[in-house]
């Protein structure tokens, strides 16, 4: 659970048992940082080898496009060093590829210059879903790198459903609230907990909704546009949600992420576009089919406004085609990467690559 930072070089190395909160201590004391995800408490290695969404994906990328270099232990025992000087194809393979290469027990960092960051909460009565929904829509439309924002259907912590907006922007202060207000003009908000906050209390903003001990059964995939017809469906389906921790989540993947070549990484939806995902999120274990249950409709459901394409830090067990989706158009030559590195199918308990025949 060691994090090693060299600030000359602007590179941190981590251990494979740090999580995101470990990380982000070890290198935003020192001004650096380095895009993760969302929840402080999320494991760096799964994260980073399945891709890595988070809030400063559109100013500085995914966390597998700041993947520098790993050390790389194989399924016969061989410790491998890993960069774009050596077994740069590997490289290319943990960079969104999941665990299907080896077990990696060292990951090398880019860092970044970490600038001020507000962030916080807009939440708006349920009622109003479908005018904010299309705000939404209107605002991540052109959206700069430095903000990133989130559009929910959840129940507020004293209860009552509501429909919210999570802001992020990674910048300039000035410029930030400049950019942030008419954003925050909008409806107005029942609550507006956007403010300038350190870096480390945004990083674990959404950590009290997650805790230890609940029970989950989520369906996500990507939607290239947000049509009229996904949010009434997203309205309508949350409405009848059997619990009340259950989420609707709609993320915005842009900028820099998206500029990527698709081929360039494992991870291949290099495009602008939401994830729609279903958070089935419930804690008596004898809910458990009904919520299933709630999931799956809702999933079928919301088929026609997908685009084929999946986060595979986001899948559940849900088959060789979902894994081929997560993977896209980069599916036949990691089968051929899993062939040289993995031809026993060693490494199977994951979003599995067969090894190409």
């Amino acid at each position: 659970k060691s994090v090693q930072v060299n600030v000359k070089n602007r590179t941190a190395t981590a251990q494979p048992g740090v999580t995101l909160g470990d990380y982000d201590q070890a290198t935003t004391h020192l001004g650096m940082v380095t895009p993760t995800g969302v929840v402080s408490r999320t494991g760096i290695a799964g994260l980073t080898l399945g891709g890595g969404l988070g809030w400063l994906m559109g100013k500085y990328g995914l966390a597998c496009d700041n993947l520098i270099g790993a050390e790389v232990v194989t399924a016969e025992g061989k410790t491998l060093q890993v960069s774009e000087q050596e077994n740069a194809d590997l490289l290319w393979g943990l960079r969104g590829g999941g665990g299907n290469f080896g077990i990696v027990t060292e990951f090398r960092y880019r860092l970044h210059p970490l600038d001020p960051t507000i962030g916080g909460l807009l939440i708006y009565p349920v009622s109003k879903s479908k005018e904010v929904l299309r705000f939404y829509r209107e605002i991540t439309h052109e959206c700069p790198d430095e903000l990133a924002i989130a559009a929910a259907l959840l129940n507020s912590p004293d209860g009552v459903p509501v429909c919210a907006f999570a802001v992020s922007y990674n910048g300039d202060t000035a410029q930030g609230e400049k950019v942030l207000a008419p954003v925050r003009a909008f409806g107005p908000p029942v609550a507006d907990t956007v403010a300038p906050v350190p870096f480390l209390q945004h990083q674990s903003m959404f950590d009290a909704t997650y805790p230890p001990g609940q029970l989950h059964y989520w369906k996500a995939g990507f939607m290239s546009s947000l049509s009229e017809e996904a949010m009434d469906l997203a309205i309508e389906h949350f409405a009848t949600r059997p619990s009340p921790l259950t989420t609707l989540f709609f993320e915005h993947m842009h900028g820099a992420a998206s500029r990527v070549p698709a081929d360039a990484t494992a991870f291949a939806h290099r495009f602008d576009h939401y994830n729609f995902s279903g958070y089935g999120i419930w804690e008596d274990p004898k809910a458990t089919d009904v919520n299933v249950k709630w999931v799956k409709e809702f999933w079928q459901a919301a088929q026609p406004f997908l685009s084929g394409r999946a986060y595979v830090n986001y899948l559940g067990q849900e088959g060789a085609d979902r894994v081929r989706e997560a993977y896209g158009p980069n599916y036949q030559r990691l089968a051929a990467l899993k062939k040289k590195y993995d031809p026993t199918n060693f490494f199977r308990l994951n979003q599995n690559i067969p090894p190409s025949q």
